[in-house]
């Protein structure tokens, strides 16, 4: 094992709205004060009572998936917290993952595309690696 899977992340045109339509359906709280994640009109989360996190991120130019079309898939990606991003960058690249964005060595994330080409974040598994979106 790698990580720990901290939320599903999905990519719409309003990050609240979507969240309070999920809380309406899944109840929970939205926006719930969490170390994890810096909010604001871009990035919202609903905490859900059975301990899921769902996280919202708008997207300028929005372009809903349309099922089962492939030229509009589905959008969304998994934020997994790790111990140790260099270590885990290793592993996911000897797993065949591969690395989309580094950052410039100053935020705690890296986000990778697995062999399919869906995005995914690793972060450091502490408070201070906030991922704003």
């Amino acid at each position: 094992m790698i990580g720990n899977l901290q939320c599903v992340v999905l990519d719409c045109p309003d990050a609240l709205a979507l969240a309070r339509f999920y809380q309406s359906l899944l109840g929970g709280t939205v926006n719930r004060p969490d170390p994890r994640w810096g909010l604001d009109d871009a990035w919202a989360t609903l905490h859900t009572g059975s301990g899921l996190v769902l996280a919202f991120q708008g997207v300028d130019e929005y372009r809903p998936p349309r099922w089962p079309d492939p030229a509009h898939p589905q959008q969304f990606h998994l934020d997994i917290d790790v111990a140790d991003l260099d270590q885990a960058r290793q592993q996911v690249l000897q797993l065949g993952a591969t690395l989309l964005d580094a950052g410039d060595g100053t935020r705690g994330w890296h986000i990778y595309a697995d062999p399919a080409g869906h995005p995914f974040c690793l972060l450091r598994g502490r408070p201070d690696s906030v991922h704003p979106a």
